[in-house]
């Protein structure tokens, strides 16, 4: 397919709340302004949220601070990739609310709830992440590196439900993760940070597929970033390869094949210049049923490897690319 390349800003929505058709396409850099996404001409069906992903060598951390109109949904996960010991808590509060900007980078994001607090801000050079539940807590500074450039994509459903995405792998990071009193580092050359930034409004029912991953190999900084099924039939896909800094775009819908019954054997992803394998070694499972609202996620954490041919034919070698890649399906 043909995707277009956007490289002015532009606001995501129309003054009557519907989807702007000249913000549509792939960006190197966030370039939208989102805040038309909030509430006033369409309630419902309006989805906010801030995700981060961060991968050490010894643990992996996540905090979501999200608002879905009627509810806001928030979490921490710490995970002891040794132990595979989790601490976690998960609120979503009927009527609750989140702090969070209008558009990328314009504010603060904070989320508080009874055990749970989050606060994302802006720093010089990158993003500082902190998180606290009962008993454990990090602090994490996800680096901004002079020219890292972050896949945004506007992918439309129609002129009413539609979403912007940007996601953002190969951050470096570093900090310090405590649990139980006990302080670990997040140590500055071996730790990765992912962010999903969405905002949109959103079909009833959906599933997709996401995987990212980031790491050094060869001496080269790597990033993975691949989608599946919600993007099908709209003309754009957030596929793409991150090289040293720079965004190789996939205009194609790659292939995924794996079991979710056996989710440990290897997932295989092809198209669009990348063949790559992903093998998991620990799946985060998650379920509600609230008969009208239902989610369903199995997000597994494992390694990538494979390769991938560019636009000029170069062909890219990787291996032991820590991420995840998820299988989700919600009713919202």
């Amino acid at each position: 397919m043909i995707e277009r390349e956007l490289t002015a800003a532009a606001s995501l929505t129309l003054p009557n709340g519907r989807l702007n058709r000249d913000a549509v396409g792939w960006m190197r850099q966030p370039l939208l302004d989102t805040s038309g996404i909030d509430g006033r001409h369409v309630w419902g069906r309006n989805k906010r949220w801030e995700y981060w992903n961060v991968i050490t060598p010894t643990h992996i951390l996540a905090l979501t601070v999200s608002s879905i109109d009627y509810a806001a949904v928030h979490e921490v996960w710490i995970f002891d990739r040794a132990t595979e010991q989790v601490r976690h808590r998960s609120i979503s509060a009927v009527g609750g609310k989140a702090t969070l900007p209008g558009s990328l980078e314009g504010g603060p994001s904070r989320a508080r709830a009874k055990g749970l607090s989050i606060d994302i801000d802006e720093v010089d050079g990158g993003t500082r992440l902190r998180a606290a539940i009962d008993g454990a807590s990090f602090d994490v500074v996800a680096d901004l590196p002079a020219g890292h450039e972050r896949l945004g994509v506007v992918v439309p459903w129609n002129d009413r439900l539609f979403q912007y995405t940007v996601k953002d792998v190969a951050r470096p990071a570093s900090g310090r993760v405590a649990i139980d009193g006990t302080v670990f580092e997040v140590p500055a050359g071996e730790s990765w940070a992912v962010l999903d930034h969405g905002r949109g409004r959103w079909p009833y029912d959906i599933s997709w597929n996401w995987g990212a991953g980031s790491g050094v190999f060869d001496g080269r900084t790597i990033g993975i970033q691949v989608g599946a099924r919600w993007t099908t039939g709209t003309g754009s896909t957030e596929n793409s390869f991150y090289v040293d800094g720079t965004i190789h775009k996939i205009s194609e819908e790659l292939h995924w094949d794996y079991d979710l019954a056996e989710w440990r054997r290897p997932w295989r992803l092809t198209g669009g210049g990348l063949d790559a394998t992903f093998t998991p070694f620990y799946n985060k499972q998650s379920a509600t049923n609230l008969l009208v609202v239902a989610s369903r996620t199995d997000q597994c954490f494992g390694r990538w490897s494979g390769t991938f041919t560019d636009a000029a034919g170069t062909r890219i070698p990787f291996a032991d690319i820590v991420g995840f890649a998820e299988d989700v399906h919600n009713r919202w």
